[in-house]
Formats: C-alpha cells, sequence, structure tokens
C-alpha cells in the first residue's frame, strides 16, 4: 500500500514536470506573441517576460528533482535521514527564489504600467502558492531534524 501511494506521488512530479515543460515550449512563446501582437504598446516587454518565466522554470525542475530524491528515500526506508532533510532544504530554497523572482517580475510590470489586473491574479495565486510550498517544507525539514535529533539521542541512551 505504501508503495502505491508513493507511486502516485511519483506519477503526479512527472505529470507536473512535463505539462510545465510543454507550457515552457509550446504555450509560452505563442501566448507571448499574441500578448504582444494585441498590445503593441506593451511589446517591448515580451521577451522581459518571457526571460523571467523561464527563470523560475529552473528552480521549479529542480524542486521537482529534489521531490523525487525525497520519494525515493521513502521507498527506501531512508526517509528520517540526512539526504531527507537536505532535499527539503532545497525545496525551500527553490520556492523562495521562485518568489522572489515573482515579486521582482510584478513590481518590474507595475513600474512599466503594464501589470493586467488578470497577469496580476495568476501571478498572486502562484506565489501564494508557493509560499504555502515553503511554509510546508520548512515545517516538515524542522519536523526531521527534530525527530533525527531525537532517534540518535535514543540509540545513544540504548
Amino acid at each position: 500500500m505504501k508503495q502505491g501511494k508513493i507511486f502516485l506521488l511519483k506519477a503526479a512530479v512527472y505529470v507536473m514536470g512535463i505539462v510545465i515543460l510543454c507550457l515552457c515550449v509550446f504555450a509560452l512563446p505563442t501566448l507571448a506573441h499574441e500578448a504582444a501582437a494585441m498590445n503593441p504598446e506593451f511589446a517591448y516587454l515580451q521577451y522581459p517576460v518571457l526571460i523571467g518565466l523561464y527563470l523560475t522554470a529552473i528552480p521549479f525542475f529542480y524542486a521537482l528533482y529534489q521531490a523525487l530524491k525525497l520519494l525515493n528515500n521513502l521507498i527506501n526506508n531512508l526517509g528520517f535521514s540526512k539526504t531527507a532533510v537536505h532535499s527539503l532544504g532545497m525545496i525551500k530554497h527553490c520556492a523562495g527564489s521562485i518568489i522572489i523572482i515573482y515579486v521582482i517580475g510584478m513590481l518590474f510590470l507595475v513600474t512599466q504600467n503594464a501589470l493586467h489586473p488578470g497577469v496580476a491574479l495568476i501571478g498572486l495565486a502562484i506565489l501564494f502558492l508557493t509560499i504555502m510550498i515553503l511554509l510546508f517544507s520548512a515545517v516538515l525539514q524542522d519536523l526531521l531534524k527534530k525527530v533525527m535529533s531525537l532517534k540518535s539521542e535514543n540509540e545513544l541512551i540504548i
């Protein structure tokens, strides 16, 4: 049963990665081109926005890689290990970098008077989801550290 749950989680990670990769390769350039054609006064922002979105894809895919490492640790019964704590820490740092890139991008668009309300809502939704991931991974990392210290104290007592 444990293997089935972990398999579903791994499948979800792979599906997320494939969907975001397809969006980055196929949808984003087309959407950016269409947005530049519909709003020629903001056409100069097409490539800076695309670069910003592609910059957020880098930590996203690295966080997915760390999530897969964490799931492999669970399969190998290494859930309470330093590598698991490290993976959670890297996921936390990736989420933080995505937050920073999105905040800088949204501030840049505000200064250019180009932050459309729909884009702002999507950006805020991504920001809040990323903040939740950051907080969740930070809490899990702290819990794992405490469990590992209790485990090492227990081993010393016995």
